[in-house]
């Protein structure tokens, strides 16, 4: 693991050191990996959105491209 320096604002930080307190986080450390964490989830969930929507195009401007979900095992 890397450890890495962060600045933030002091609002901020208080606002994780409440979260810390009222146990929601052990720690500080914990409370910035879980909320990087969340981030890299939302992107995923973005990129997985947009890859749907771009098939879904292809789909109605191609219809003959798509498998019928019987032939899927």
């Amino acid at each position: 693991m890397v450890q890495v320096q962060v600045r933030m604002p002091d609002k901020l930080v208080k606002e994780i050191d409440r979260w810390v307190a009222e146990g929601r986080f052990k720690s500080r450390s914990d409370a910035i990996k879980t909320i990087v964490a969340l981030y890299e989830e939302r992107e995923r969930t973005r990129r997985f959105y947009e890859m749907l929507v771009k098939r879904s195009r292809e789909a109605e401007e191609k219809p003959e491209i798509l498998v019928p979900l019987e032939e899927i095992p």
